[in-house]
């Protein structure tokens, strides 16, 4: 049985102030000794300098860090040019996304799909990087059908991802039964399941709202009843997630990532209630 493995993820801080408070995000979560810090790269890879700017910080304070790339606003000259930045830092793993086509944007780049991206970065870098990729037990928002977004997910497995990261989602039995139909098509990585803290229901909403991740009705009308009251939300969020990786890791779940939106306390509250 494979060591169950933790990881949490970063968006680029905008401000000097978010620095900050990011970096004292991870010298909260530091301690739990996780896997990788990852850090996205933004709609049409706006971030991409702030990526690799904290990058870069959570490299130099000695933890792991695995960079989000995106095929949306890409080149392959750009891509190359950031696996050998990646590369001399000493950057291990690479999260491979197709990325959101932010409105007005035209072209998504010249990958159009996150299996080219992958097989472009072996193609160009071999074994250096392990390489992550996404999956959506709930079903990409817009695959043609349940079917066919697996088999999208098995052409990034094909193309040379050794593991992945689901979307969040908030019902085990999604996750189990899309992990059950990839592996009778033998498809063997191991599928973290992606975590998301609730801490605000109207942020949460509208995040799941545009990514198409379920809130089951009975959690989205219990949160509407809190109104205004966070402490609240936040207690209820509390149970329902910590439950929920409580029934993932028992059902034989690789590890959990948590999407932190650069905050410690929710995620380190989870980590302590199920005595990892």
């Amino acid at each position: 049985m494979r060591e169950q493995l933790f990881s949490f993820e970063f968006f680029p801080p905008q401000t000097p102030e978010g620095v900050e408070k990011l970096a004292a995000t991870r010298r909260q979560l530091a301690p739990l000794k996780p896997e990788f810090f990852s850090v996205t790269f933004g709609a049409g890879g706006s971030t991409q300098d702030r990526t690799l700017e904290t990058i870069r910080q959570i490299k130099a304070e000695g933890y792991s860090a695995a960079p989000h790339l995106s095929c949306v606003g890409s080149t392959r000259d750009n891509i190359s040019v950031m696996l050998n930045s990646y590369r001399d830092m000493g950057i291990r793993r690479i999260v491979a996304l197709r990325g959101d086509l932010p409105s007005g944007m035209a072209s998504i780049g010249e990958f159009q799909y996150a299996n080219e991206l992958v097989s472009f970065i072996r193609a160009q870098t071999g074994d250096q990087f392990h390489i992550e990729v996404a999956a959506y037990p709930e079903f990409h928002p817009q695959a043609r059908s349940a079917q066919h977004d697996i088999i999208n997910f098995m052409r990034k497995v094909q193309a040379g991802a050794d593991s992945a990261i689901t979307q969040y989602f908030y019902n085990a039995d999604a996750y189990f039964r899309f992990v059950d139909a990839c592996r009778k098509l033998g498809v063997t990585v191991p599928i973290v399941p992606g975590i998301m803290p609730i801490v605000k229901f109207a942020q949460l909403a509208r995040f799941s709202d545009a990514c198409g991740a379920e809130i089951p009705r009975w959690m989205r009308k219990t949160l509407e009843g809190y109104g205004d009251d966070n402490e609240a939300v936040q207690a209820f969020g509390l149970d329902v997630v910590t439950q929920l990786c409580e029934r993932l890791l028992a059902g034989g779940a690789p590890g959990l990532h948590f999407y932190t939106l650069n905050q410690a306390a929710p995620s380190l509250e989870i980590w302590k209630r199920l005595g990892i």
